[in-house]
């Protein structure tokens, strides 16, 4: 099991990035969430077997077919042992 946090910038946001990483994590049996930022970034966890976080990755690099990914920042770390795939609310800095 590993895990990929990842944020990803350009144009993300309201161009169904978030419905559209949940899709593909969950056909990918990916367990992890997906979430929007306040600063236009998109922020995802992905944890799972190592080939299908990089095919996620990668997806990600792309995204769905209205966005405009600039960057993929991708960090491993430890596992969390998550279950399921959902989107989160907007963080909301206070």
């Amino acid at each position: 099991m590993n895990r990929a946090h990842l944020f990803i910038s350009g144009f993300v946001q309201g161009v169904g990035f978030r419905a559209n990483t949940a899709r593909q994590a969950r056909l990918l049996s990916l367990f992890g969430w997906v979430r929007n930022l306040p600063d236009g970034q998109v922020e995802a966890v992905f944890e799972g077997p190592e080939d299908k976080i990089k095919k996620m990755v990668d997806w990600c690099r792309q995204g769905p077919i209205l966005a405009k990914v600039k960057t993929v920042e991708v960090s491993w770390e430890k596992p969390e042992g998550l279950s399921g795939f959902e989107v989160r609310r907007s963080f909301v800095y206070t």
